[in-house]
């Protein structure tokens, strides 16, 4: 099965795991951005294109933990995505200084980060 990950280096790679997840959402953001602006996208594509940049993003750093832990794989997704959306509300929160949004967008982010996060430990 391979060479186990120590105790003390977990959390590490989830920060790695973390990073990669949120330079992949700012390579995305870019591309979806181009894409406004050369096609005029409108209000609800913009908003499937941001969807599938939580996706991608989270099976990313879900992926990478996944690779690097070899052991419980989609547990160790699930926190990625979990603490993708964590990240993201708490940023949110500080930059706005209020939830912006309602709680069904909300929510709806957080499971698509979660999903995403538990699709790329499964698949690593």
């Amino acid at each position: 099965m391979g060479k186990r990950v120590s105790k003390n280096a977990k959390p590490m790679l989830m920060i790695k795991a973390l990073l990669l997840a949120y330079a992949a959402t700012g390579i995305l953001l870019l591309i979806l951005a181009f894409l406004l602006y050369k096609m005029g996208l409108g209000e609800s594509q913009i908003n499937i294109g941001i969807m599938v940049t939580y996706i991608v993003s989270c099976l990313f750093g879900g992926f990478y933990m996944g690779k690097k832990i070899k052991v419980r794989r989609f547990a160790w997704g699930m926190g990625v995505g979990t603490g993708y959306a964590v990240l993201l509300m708490a940023v949110t929160f500080l930059t706005v200084h209020q939830i912006s949004g309602d709680f069904k967008e909300m929510l709806m982010m957080f499971f698509l980060c979660f999903f995403g996060g538990t699709l790329g430990g499964i698949l690593a």
